[in-house]
């Protein structure tokens, strides 16, 4: 299935239906007189979060969303039936934006959720509801008013515990396959995660939600590479899993890269707690892996945990690290404060359209 994040929507409520204009005129029955009934109200239509979707993959076959307008009313004192509603199920995590792709309408975060988009108009009155003692036969009706239409943007953060980041081929899928039952693509080539992956992962009895994105190269705020957009899917997490390849020849740089990056994203996500790990540690020496690990702790100032999701060394105390973070209670050498570094000159952000 298809990933998509980001999707534009046309959406109308109903309008509501006309008042009658009708009369009691009926044999042998007194006191005859106006007994047009009401309209109906036009459909409303909703924003709903549901359980089992992760895309709005969705919204790529239907755009257009308009609920039904209201009965007309009729003789006889019968109010129109309301029009029926529209419901648009979305994954939870899902932000709902005015057409200017800025104005924040309401944020999806739980299951359940529902928020109305647009109400649909008003059923317009009959003339019984006119008539009075010095008004007997009123001819006339109201109209129903008319429903609101907009267009909308959906746009997707996936809800996760802990955000996998790093270079492309930095192990982070292999790690989310070692540790979940999640079956993201793993190749030796760059950008082989092309979409946002999530797992579950289980140490000691506790579960908590992996996030895998694609890769991040030098550039990216600027759309070098995949670019940063799906840097969105791991604002909501609760602490960051910087993973840095024991392959690279200088993995203080490859770290700094990565810094950079999430710097001039923003989103608040250099203000996230960070876990600085060094990974596809089995293809080292053991003098290598020390130089290795202490210019890692040199170029983030953190004590970098050493693991290889190929082997398992190390996995099970990256996992327990997080679940510690995730849980409030972390009190590990991973909470050292990171270095400050310089915030680069960048353009805004590249918009790019769905994959």
């Amino acid at each position: 299935m298809k990933f998509l994040d980001e999707t534009k929507v046309y959406i109308r409520s109903g309008d509501g239906g006309a008042g009658s204009v009708s009369f009691r005129r009926e044999k042998f029955i007194e006191f005859g007189g106006p007994d047009g009934g009401d309209g109906g109200r036009g459909g409303d239509v909703w924003v709903e979060a549901v359980n089992g979707l992760n895309t709005l993959i969705d919204f790529r076959y239907q755009q257009h969303f308009k609920a039904k307008t209201g009965q007309h009313g009729m003789g006889r004192n019968r109010t129109g039936a309301n029009g029926g509603d529209v419901t648009l199920k979305v994954p939870v995590g899902t932000q709902i934006f005015e057409e200017d792709n800025e104005t924040l309408i309401v944020d999806i975060v739980r299951e359940g959720q529902r928020f109305r988009l647009a109400a649909g108009g008003n059923g317009g009155f009959g003339n019984a509801h006119f008539k009075s003692s010095t008004n007997q036969a009123p001819n006339w009706a109201n109209p129903g008013l008319e429903g609101e239409e907009k267009t909308i943007w959906l746009r997707l953060k996936l809800i996760a515990d802990v955000g996998l980041v790093g270079l492309p081929n930095a192990g982070k899928s292999t790690f989310l396959a070692t540790c979940t039952r999640a079956r993201p693509k793993i190749a030796n080539y760059p950008f082989t995660t092309l979409h946002p992956n999530l797992g579950v992962a289980t140490v000691d009895g506790r579960e908590f939600v992996l996030a895998d994105i694609p890769g991040l190269i030098e550039g990216a705020h600027e759309g070098v590479g995949i670019g940063d957009r799906f840097l969105g899917h791991v604002e909501r997490t609760r602490v960051l899993l910087h993973l840095v390849s024991a392959q690279e020849e200088n993995v203080g740089k490859a770290y700094k890269t990565v810094k950079h990056e999430l710097e001039a994203y923003g989103g608040g996500l250099v203000e996230k707690p960070e876990i600085v790990a060094l990974s596809q540690i089995d293809v080292l020496d053991d003098s290598e892996l020390k130089k290795k690990a202490a210019a890692l702790k040199r170029a983030s100032g953190k004590t970098p945990l050493l693991l290889s999701a190929v082997t398992g060394k190390g996995m099970t105390e990256a996992l327990r690290a997080l679940r510690d973070v995730v849980a409030g209670d972390g009190n590990s050498e991973t909470d050292i404060p990171e270095r400050p570094y310089k915030k680069r000159k960048h353009e805004g952000l590249a918009e790019d359209d769905d994959q």
